[in-house]
């Protein structure tokens, strides 16, 4: 289920997203008694996969990666690079696994869709995911957008109950301010970046607060990205602390910023 995208990848592009995924959803992963994450629409070269394997084993070292790809031949190039913990299948927003993923990854996926598709493509996914109890808040998809290179990144992650928070990542000495991730917004928030939306208001903020802590420059473009992210915080719901800020990021709920909030 789906359509053919162009399959452009570089090897490390989604390092930002996977970093984030390990620190924040790694005690799931280790719960589960079948830690399978899938790497939806890996594109023309299995790297994404490979990547993604190695960096959840350093948090949950039973975690297996299945790359889902929807182009046949893709996933035949990509059978060569299959070793324990790593295959390669063919398919499409089904996800033809069996079970329920705890985490599904979703880069540069939806970017070709109608904003209009957005919904029922996370409803498909998000019913895919392992179920919340016993203590677990269940599954995770992580469905967003980044540059060639992995410097700017936005995504949204999403449990079996819908989204969750959105997360901008980047790399803090290639950024001029905030808003320059506008470009890098996922699918259901990148035409809404306009006056009288959500995610309109946050970057404007987000560039004042920037402006302000631009005396903190020079101790370097990290501790002005922290500076102008404390002040954020106090009109905005930000969910993680100076450890993600200090790593390029900042977090904030879903509800805050879907389309038509403000």
């Amino acid at each position: 289920m789906g359509t053919v995208t162009r399959g452009t990848t570089n090897p490390n592009r989604l390092r930002r997203m996977d970093r984030w995924i390990a620190a924040t959803h790694g005690a799931e992963l280790r719960r589960a008694a079948d830690p399978v994450a899938v790497d939806l629409g890996y594109g023309a070269a299995p790297w994404t996969a490979v990547e993604l394997l190695a960096r959840l084993r350093t948090v949950a070292p039973h975690a297996r990666v299945v790359g889902v790809e929807i182009e046949p031949e893709r996933v035949a190039a990509a059978r060569p690079y299959e070793r324990e913990g790593l295959t390669f299948r063919h398919g499409g927003f089904e996800v033809p696994v069996p079970g329920r993923p705890a985490l599904i990854r979703a880069a540069n996926v939806l970017r070709q869709y109608d904003e209009e598709q957005v919904a029922a493509v996370w409803e498909r996914l998000c019913a895919r995911l392992t179920p919340a109890g016993g203590g677990s808040r269940g599954g995770l998809l992580v469905e967003g957008t980044c540059d060639e290179i992995g410097r700017r990144h936005v995504w949204v992650a999403l449990g079996p109950e819908g989204p969750r928070t959105v997360t901008f990542a980047t790399r803090l000495g290639s950024l001029e301010r905030p808003s320059d991730l506008a470009e890098r917004l996922p699918k259901a928030l990148i035409h809404r970046n306009v006056p009288g939306e959500a995610v309109h208001a946050f970057l404007r903020d987000f560039d004042r607060a920037w402006a302000a802590a631009a005396p903190y420059a020079s101790y370097g473009a990290r501790q002005r990205w922290i500076r102008a992210v404390r002040d954020l915080r106090a009109d905005w719901p930000v969910t993680d602390g100076p450890s993600r800020w200090r790593q390029g990021e900042v977090t904030v709920t879903w509800e805050a910023l879907a389309p038509g909030t403000r």
